[in-house]
Parts: structure tokens; sequence; C-alpha cells
């Protein structure tokens, strides 16, 4: 059974900074690229970030290049977002997916979903 546990997000200032991190479990985590995608309150679901299963490759949406960074331990089976310079328009539950192959965009695309975890940034 495949399990996307994502931690690490609570309550921070503005300007601050979080690490979310992502365990995955019951698949070949090297085989699979992973994103990141955050649902802000009343919004839908919204592409944040993507790196490729070799870890050697990423997008990532306008709103957070330059002050997001994905990142992957194939070892650990562990994706993270380290997130600086959070602004309050940041405020959303982030997930964490993985796709197998090649990195996407869209949600549609991704074969597994983590529960989510609260990220708030207040002003």
């Amino acid at each position: 059974q495949v399990q996307l546990v994502e931690s690490g997000g609570g309550l921070v200032q503005a300007g601050g900074s979080l690490r979310l991190s992502c365990a995955a479990s019951g698949l070949t985590f090297s085989s699979y690229a992973m994103g990141w995608f955050r649902q802000p309150p009343g919004k839908e679901r919204e592409f944040v970030a993507t790196i490729a299963w070799r870890g050697g490759v990423t997008y990532y949406t306008d709103s957070v290049r330059g002050r997001f960074t994905v990142s992957r331990d194939n070892a650990k089976n562990t994706v993270y977002l380290q997130m600086n310079s959070l602004k309050p328009e940041d405020t959303a539950v982030y997930y964490c997916a993985a796709r197998w192959g090649d990195s996407s965009r869209p949600a549609y695309e991704y074969n597994y979903w983590g529960q989510g975890t609260q990220v708030t940034v207040s002003s």
C-alpha cells in the first residue's frame, strides 16, 4: 500500500521559513517524479513545484520561484519543500504527490497523494 505522509507545516510570520517533508512508502520512490501542490482556503488545488525522479530537474509555479526549493533524497524516500520569505498568500494546505515517470504539472497526472499539511502565514 502506497503512503505519502507530509509533515513540517505550521504557523509562521510573514518573511519566515518552513521546511515541509513528505515520506513515501510502498512504492519504488526513485521511479517517481514528486510534486507539491497547495489548496488555499476557498480555492482550488494548484501546482507549486515538481522534481524529476533523478532529482536534477525542477519546475516551480511563478509565484514561488526564487523563494521555494524542492529537493529529494531517494535513499530516504523523502521529498522536501523549503519555503523561504513566506507571504500570507502562501497560506494553504500543502500536499505532496507521486507520479510514475517524468515530472508534470497537472494534478490529475499524479498517481498518489498525501493527506496534506496546513501552512498558515500571518501578516
